[in-house]
């Protein structure tokens, strides 16, 4: 039998028994919750003959490690299929748009950088293996359905991984302060977006690793930006660059 773990909150669920029916083995809910959003979720999971047992609060909140369930927690496959950066890369309707986040270690990050991947086009995203989180039940619940989406892939070598995305004709654009304006960059072709660990920002090897370091200009009082803002605004400059030109 393969490993299994919980996944809760609704899109989290909802996601899974939209893309992978066959992945969800139980969904608990709250007992004596009849509110039509829960009567939804119940109905696609028996559709897919998935078992629904209602529960109490403890219960629920002991399944999901006391994380905000929303009253729904799934029993679920440990692991996504497998997904190389050969099988995004082999062949992509638009020129290519990857993430790459160097470290990023806080589920929520993770799960927001996802969320905005989605949103905006991008393939996969690209996490180093070690000093860095990876697809958990808190990330899925933060992601709201899109860590079912967008390929979470992990490299051994971060550095290497960045030339042969270099080798298949990518530019890799480091976001990090002292670079060209966001505003002014040249968006053009197959991108790989390269952003740093929260506060610590781009490892000198990673940094060196880009083509071009682009920075995002502000206006206000604060001087950094969270990394996962800072990735929905280059993907989304990117995809609106991309838009304008068609």
């Amino acid at each position: 039998m393969s490993a299994t773990r919980s996944l809760f909150g609704f899109h989290a669920v909802t996601a899974r028994l939209r893309q992978r029916p066959d992945a969800v083995h139980a969904l608990y809910v709250l007992a004596g919750r009849q509110d039509a959003r829960l009567r939804e979720l119940v109905q696609r999971a028996e559709a897919a003959r998935v078992a629904v047992h209602p529960v109490d609060q403890a219960r629920l909140d002991a399944m999901s490690g006391h994380g905000s369930h929303q009253g729904v927690v799934a029993i679920v496959d440990d692991a996504l299929p497998y997904v190389s950066l050969d099988d995004v890369l082999e062949a992509p309707a638009e020129p290519p748009l990857l993430l790459i986040l160097d470290g990023v270690t806080d589920p929520h990050n993770l799960g927001a950088c996802l969320r905005s991947a989605d949103a905006f086009g991008a393939l996969a995203v690209v996490v180093p293996k070690d000093r860095a989180v990876g697809v958990n039940a808190t990330v899925a619940k933060a992601a709201c359905g899109a860590a079912d989406i967008v390929p979470v892939i992990t490299v051994t070598n971060l550095v290497r991984t960045m030339r042969e995305l270099k080798e298949r004709g990518l530019w890799l654009l480091g976001a990090d302060a002292g670079g060209e304006s966001l505003v002014d960059a040249d968006l053009a072709g197959g991108i790989a977006w390269v952003l740093g660990a929260e506060g610590a920002g781009l490892r000198r090897l990673t940094r060196e690793s880009c083509d071009r370091i682009v920075g995002i200009p502000l206006v206000g009082s604060v001087a950094s930006i969270n990394v996962s803002v800072a990735a929905g605004i280059c993907l989304y400059a990117t995809r609106a660059a991309r838009m304008r030109t068609r």
